[in-house]
């Protein structure tokens, strides 16, 4: 064979090579490659993502903080305090900051996520809203098991991520079961060209308020929002808790198997009796530590 044929043809081979990866890493940001992968990318790109991103603060208000902020004007008053938010894969803290600006004090948010270096990002920015810091825990977790009980959230939402899950399916049947009967889901859904490169991990439209209709959900509004992403509005039928936890922590239920966990030493810790999972929170972040 020529030499100017080997190196055409090893040529080829690194074109191929550099596209592989590009989409592996960029166009797919690690997803096929494992959940430790994407969360390194995220990890790695914590201090640009906003600026990466270009959040519009107004857009954010008028698509996401007003919705929400609506819905939980008109939840009914729970005796142990404002309802509790989920916020699955909350990054940075856009979704947290969106309705806390839109409503004050509205409600309670858990904000989790596999990346502690996009919730250090969001504990940053909650810092520098003193009235807002204590109204949102922090809590690096897996999203396919959930650590909380059923019917927890009056609102759970998970925004431009359930394409790059572990398992999408597992991802979204866990966001209908920790919501209350009577609450809301607010969810993305991956749209477009590059949705095509993301094989097994979005959904046609009416293919997804199909699955949502098995797991029980009612009331799927899906609408046009971004180039890439449809936003959707659903309910989970049923009457809204009169109640809500006092405290996170009675939020909680061991994602291992299904026990209460508890507090301990100086409530810094929470462990469950009945397997090795824990939770230790360490400047001002709860991470699983054991068990998972």
């Amino acid at each position: 064979m020529p030499a100017w044929l080997g190196l055409l043809a090893l040529a080829a081979a690194a074109v191929a090579v550099a596209a592989l990866l590009y989409w592996l890493i960029i166009l797919t940001e690690g997803v096929y490659l494992g959940p430790r992968a994407v969360t390194a990318l995220y990890n790695r790109c914590a201090r640009r993502y906003d600026a990466i991103k270009q959040f519009d603060a107004a857009d954010e208000a008028f698509f996401l903080g007003r919705p929400i902020a609506r819905f939980l004007a008109g939840h009914p008053p729970a005796a142990d305090g404002p309802p509790w938010l989920l916020d699955v894969a909350s990054g940075t803290g856009r979704l947290p900051l969106a309705v806390q600006a839109a409503a004050p004090g509205a409600c309670r948010t858990v904000a989790l996520d596999r990346a502690e270096a996009m919730l250090a990002e969001a504990q940053c920015k909650l810092a520098a809203q003193a009235d807002q810091a204590d109204q949102v825990i922090l809590l690096a977790h897996d999203a396919g098991r959930l650590p909380f009980a059923d019917g927890q959230f009056a609102v759970t939402t998970c925004l431009e991520a359930l394409e790059f899950m572990p398992a999408p399916d597992a991802t979204l049947a866990e966001a209908v079961r920790v919501t209350q009967p009577g609450g809301l889901l607010v969810l993305t859904n991956r749209i477009g060209p590059d949705a095509r490169l993301l094989p097994g991990r979005t959904w046609r439209r009416e293919d997804l308020a199909a699955r949502l209709r098995t797991l029980g959900v009612t009331g799927v509004e899906i609408m046009p929002w971004q180039m890439d992403y449809d936003l959707l509005f659903a309910l989970k039928p049923g009457q809204p808790a009169a109640r809500a936890a006092a405290e996170w922590i009675d939020l909680l239920r061991c994602p291992c198997c299904g026990g209460n966990p508890a507090p301990a030493a100086g409530e810094a810790t929470v462990s469950c009796p009945d397997c090795a999972w824990q939770l230790r929170l360490r400047q001002g972040l709860w991470r699983a530590t054991a068990g998972i």
